[in-house]
């Protein structure tokens, strides 16, 4: 479904990626891991559009992609939800949701009953301002408003980071109940959630791809990932 291959990236004569390849199937969830600077993030603005490559190819369902506007990319089917965690703080919860669903030309009602479904206790911060609510719930208001028109693949980075562990098992849950409706890499140091949710696991090291695991087994193996974090 996707694949990139020999993809260099720079931030003007800092090179961040390279040669980087990978492939993720239809209905997998794949997994970066790496320590702060290893190109996880850099990699994502990539393959959505934000940074262009220097070298190498992307392709999608078949097509290249390396060139397309993130614009072009959403209406694709791609959607990216940015580590930041930054809602229309100013804009209620409702009013995120209703913008995400303009943008995927989806009906209001039905864009609110998806994300509702996803998370049933949202429904009572509808009329919240969106910048009142905790990490976790922001996280998954994201996560929610991605889901509005139906995407192919979701690319989402550090979904978790800096949320308790009870928040944390909640948006394991969420993304476990996604895996039957899309494709999607996923930028996480929770070793304990990629053993759980991973189908493959891509080990970057100085932006370059220092192992590739497919096998469940290895997957399993927390100890043998930690000394990548």
């Amino acid at each position: 479904m996707l694949e990139i291959k020999d993809l260099n990236v720079a931030y003007g004569h800092a090179r961040v990626l390279h040669d980087v390849s990978l492939k993720v199937e239809t209905g997998q969830m794949a997994f970066f891991i790496g320590r702060n600077g290893a190109g996880k993030t850099t990699l994502l603005k990539t393959i959505i559009g934000l940074l262009k490559p220097q070298k190498g190819s992307i392709t999608y369902q078949g097509d290249e992609i390396s060139n397309l506007s993130p614009e072009e990319l959403y209406q694709r089917g791609l959607r990216y939800v940015a580590q930041e965690k930054k809602v229309f703080g100013n804009l209620t919860v409702r009013e995120n949701i209703e913008i995400a669903a303009f943008a995927a030309q989806e009906p209001l009602g039905q864009a609110l009953d998806k994300v509702i479904s996803l998370y049933p206790k949202l429904e009572s911060f509808l009329k919240t301002k969106a910048g009142q609510l905790s990490g976790g719930q922001r996280q998954i208001l994201l996560v929610g408003r991605a889901l509005v028109g139906d995407p192919k693949f979701l690319l989402i980075d550090e979904p978790t980071q800096g949320l308790a562990a009870i928040v944390i098992g909640e948006i394991e849950k969420i993304l476990s109940g996604l895996k039957d409706r899309v494709s999607a890499v996923i930028v996480e140091q929770n070793l304990a959630m990629v053993n759980r949710l991973a189908d493959r696991v891509y080990i970057l090291k100085e932006g370059k791809v220092a192992r590739e695991i497919i096998d469940k087994s290895e997957i399993a193996d927390t100890r043998g990932l930690e000394e990548y974090l």
